[in-house]
């Protein structure tokens, strides 16, 4: 694919550790710190597979939903808190209620 033909030639440049490189008949910059990702969930509907050409050109991750009462417990703690493990665990509740009740418009 067309896609796969461009972050090929960005990942090749990248090895390289060229300054600039041609880009689609363009001669850009390039900067060594840049990079490409993709995020996909594959099980929703009318999401496509990436073809096979691109997917080679990409390492997998698995990803995981993160411990929301866990995260705050610490960010807690940071601040300050006595008894963060109490107070997350409520925080985590109310926004979770609040975003299971609440609407996404804007207001």
């Amino acid at each position: 694919s067309v896609v796969a033909q461009q972050v090929l030639s960005i990942q090749q440049a990248q090895n390289e550790g060229k300054r600039q490189f041609m880009f689609s008949g363009t001669n850009l910059p390039i900067k060594p710190n840049c990079g490409v990702f993709i995020t996909m969930n594959p099980g929703y509907a009318g999401r496509a597979e990436l073809p096979d050409n691109l997917k080679a050109l990409f390492r997998t991750c698995a990803m995981m939903v993160p411990s929301y009462a866990m995260i705050s417990e610490i960010s807690l703690y940071s601040y300050g808190f006595n008894d963060p493990r109490t107070c997350a665990n409520k925080l985590v509740g109310c926004l979770r209620l609040a975003s299971e009740q609440l609407s996404s418009q804007d207001h």
